[in-house]
């Protein structure tokens, strides 16, 4: 679902259009853990691999907006250390994302770190992923996450943003009591 919002100013006398074009993948109007841009949401931990993180997956409401709640706990025992929120993207229209600047999410969490994961058609090994942090504070606040910030986990090759498979939004690395609320995600095109 694309959505396109106009922003009129005046600057000196003049008055400029600015356009910002964004791609819905998910804006929570589903009831399910389904997403607008279609597949499921599903939960994944550490567990997985031998670790003792817990987790759930949860439809919520704060402050009136529905949302996708992750919260659990996140432990280190057994070299573990994630719980993780997870949309297959692949077959959709979010798989070239290669127009676009990044990923726009309307948070609520705990004043913690989270995490978005991508996995490309380069990514074969279940730790692989590109990376980039964000804050959730305990309030909502939309948060833009570029392309540009992602890092490579353990994969020699560049993001390839014509071949996206999976978003992920996690909660690891620490020991910590994750709560984190998403009331929308979106692709954002900045077209100034």
């Amino acid at each position: 679902m694309r959505l396109l919002t106009i922003l009129l100013f005046s600057c000196l006398g003049y008055t400029y259009l600015m356009a910002d074009e964004s791609m819905i993948i998910d804006n929570r109007s589903s009831g399910s853990l389904e997403s607008t841009l279609g597949g499921e949401w599903r939960l994944i931990t550490d567990r997985v691999m031998g670790g003792a993180s817990s987790g759930n997956l949860a439809e919520d409401s704060i402050e009136g907006k529905p949302c996708m709640r992750l919260s659990g706990n996140v432990r280190l025992d057994n070299s573990g250390g994630f719980i993780q929120a997870a949309l297959d993207v692949q077959g959709t229209e979010a798989t070239d994302v290669s127009g676009y600047q990044g990923l726009l999410l309307k948070v609520f969490g705990n004043d913690k770190e989270y995490n978005l994961h991508l996995r490309t058609k380069d990514v074969w090994l279940p730790w692989q992923s590109y990376r980039a942090s964000f804050h959730a504070p305990a309030h909502w606040q939309s948060v833009k996450v570029p392309f540009t910030s992602f890092t490579p986990y353990r994969i020699g090759k560049k993001l390839d943003l014509k071949h996206l498979k999976r978003i992920g939004i996690v909660a690891i690395g620490q020991e910590f009591t994750a709560d984190l609320c998403i009331a929308n995600l979106s692709l954002y095109k900045d077209t100034h």
